[in-house]
């Protein structure tokens, strides 16, 4: 089972034993790891924003272009930011470390 840790904004780590083939977003929701997720993983907001720890983005996969329209709505960009909806977890990922924002933008309820 690949694990994944998140990092909150206050510096605190949570390391989670994660379904593969979750996404990022799914795997904090299942653990009660505060990402929002507004549109549900649609690809439509930028509340599932976490950035990722430099060492381990170049493993994810490339980028598409409607995920990175969406990240020029995030709050707070990093050049490692990606969306959690976007990131599945794999064994290629066993050990992934990802860094929540101190806040998000929810542009879907106003």
């Amino acid at each position: 089972m690949p694990r994944v840790t998140f990092i909150e904004p206050d510096g605190s780590r949570r390391e989670i034993d994660a379904k593969r083939g979750r996404t990022l977003l799914e795997i904090a929701q299942d653990n009660d790891i505060d990402i929002e997720g507004a549109c549900d993983g649609s690809m439509a907001c930028s509340t599932c924003h976490v950035i990722v720890d430099a060492e381990w983005f170049a493993l994810l996969p490339t980028m598409s272009e409607e995920e990175a329209d969406i990240l020029d709505l995030a709050w707070g960009l990093a050049p490692t930011s990606r969306l959690g909806c976007q990131i599945e977890l794999t064994d290629d990922l066993d050990g992934l470390i990802v860094h929540l924002p101190e806040l998000t933008q929810n542009l879907i309820d106003g």
